[in-house]
């Protein structure tokens, strides 16, 4: 027998997905689609980070640790690419400068994740500005070294190789949501990312994103975030601790996020 205040949210969570429904899909297309996310769950699913805890464990790889403080650059729009770096611990945000003298955030990544792999295909110079936007721990590879490891270190190879199409996908799922979703289910998203793919039973914290950068992350205004930033709060989304700043943390809970905006 459901409370209330359950029933009340039972009902908000069945009004936000009628509001964020996206147009049924024919029969045939449906099926075919998801054919086709369960074979790629079924490859990907044992990759999923975090499987190792360095890149060190897979093999005879020879790296250098780096620290950086919260809001430290590790690198700058123009510099010289030629090092990949692997995230053990913190988080880092990616940006671009713009010309209205403007930076675009245009992902931000943490544990698990590889950066800086563009200097693999050639890429003479970095083009974006990452910084650290926690405590962040990385593993340093220089260019010729991880291009040695990739073809001598079987482990390293298959691990990186899964987790350049796992990129892949999600940059495609980026672009399909920009061009199809509403800013609301962008935002809900963005923050389940942000949250991780760890036990999604449970709440998960993160701080050092603002409001602004959650704009530029998923295309719209500040006062847009805003908006419905107080709206997952009312509904049980999210929850703040201290300032919603880039000092400030939030909480997500996840199961509920999802349940909501996730088919």
């Amino acid at each position: 027998m459901l409370t209330g205040r359950e029933e009340l949210q039972e009902i908000c969570l069945s009004n936000t997905r009628k509001e964020t429904a996206t147009p049924r899909m024919a029969p045939s297309a449906r099926a075919a689609v998801g054919q086709q996310n369960a074979r790629l769950n079924g490859l990907l699913a044992s990759k999923r980070e975090p499987s190792y805890a360095t890149v060190s464990d897979l093999g005879n790889v020879v790296t250098r640790i780096e620290k950086f403080a919260t809001r430290e650059i590790i690198f700058s729009q123009g510099d010289v690419a030629e090092t990949v770096m692997y995230i053990q611990r913190g988080r880092v945000e990616f940006a671009v400068a713009s010309g209205t003298d403007k930076d675009a955030v245009v992902a931000i990544l943490g544990p698990g994740n590889f950066f800086g792999e563009g200097c693999l295909a050639g890429e003479a110079t970095r083009t974006k500005t990452v910084t650290a936007i926690a405590p962040t721990v990385l593993q340093v590879i220089e260019r010729d070294e991880m291009i040695r490891a990739l073809h001598d270190e079987p482990a390293l190879s298959h691990r990186f190789l899964c987790y350049m199409l796992l990129r892949k996908i999600r940059v495609e799922e980026d672009l399909i949501d920009q061009l199809s979703q509403s800013s609301e289910k962008r935002l809900a998203r963005a923050l389940l990312l942000l949250a991780g793919r760890g036990n999604q039973s449970k709440q998960h914290g993160f701080a050092g994103i603002s409001q602004a950068t959650l704009a530029t992350m998923i295309g719209t205004t500040r006062s847009r975030v805003n908006f419905f930033m107080n709206r997952f709060r009312k509904l049980g989304f999210i929850g703040y601790h201290g300032r919603l700043d880039r000092n400030g943390g939030i909480h997500i809970n996840t199961p509920l996020l999802r349940k909501a905006f996730c088919k």
